[in-house]
């Protein structure tokens, strides 16, 4: 599968709010299962690809895939390999693209994010270095 990361919408095949066993039709069989049981009776299933740095979230009482997360460096976002970029060339790919609004912020565990809230899509650094893209619908 391709990681073309299309904002809003979900990565290669992987669509915002299909069902698990669909995702699971994508992806195959994950390497970890894990339910979560939140607050006011909402549950979280995430589904972990650790050899291909992928890792999905579903949400909701059928659940639907609501967030991914990436550390798989052969993603793309607007046609550019994207784990190839430094934070100043992911924000001006951003920018050049009308994402315009953006949130930084150094987090507790050490790592810079940098989020584009109109594209609901966060990118983690550790110590200058893109290991994470968090996105959701």
């Amino acid at each position: 599968m391709q990681l073309n990361i299309n904002i809003k919408q979900g990565v290669g095949d992987l669509r915002f709010a299909m069902p698990v066993e669909e995702a699971m039709t994508v992806m195959g069989t994950a390497d970890e299962v894990e339910n979560i049981d939140n607050a006011a009776d909402e549950s979280t299933t995430v589904l972990r690809y650790n050899d291909q740095g992928i890792t999905l979230f579903f949400e909701g009482e059928n659940p639907q895939l609501a967030c991914i997360d990436l550390a798989n460096e052969e993603c793309t976002l607007f046609g550019q390999s994207v784990f190839e970029l430094n934070e100043r060339a992911i924000v001006d790919l951003m920018v050049k693209n009308n994402y315009l609004e953006q949130d930084v912020d150094d987090e507790d565990w050490g790592e810079r994010r940098v989020s584009f809230p109109e594209g609901n899509i966060d990118f983690y650094f550790d110590e200058g270095e893109l290991v994470s893209i968090i996105l959701g619908a």
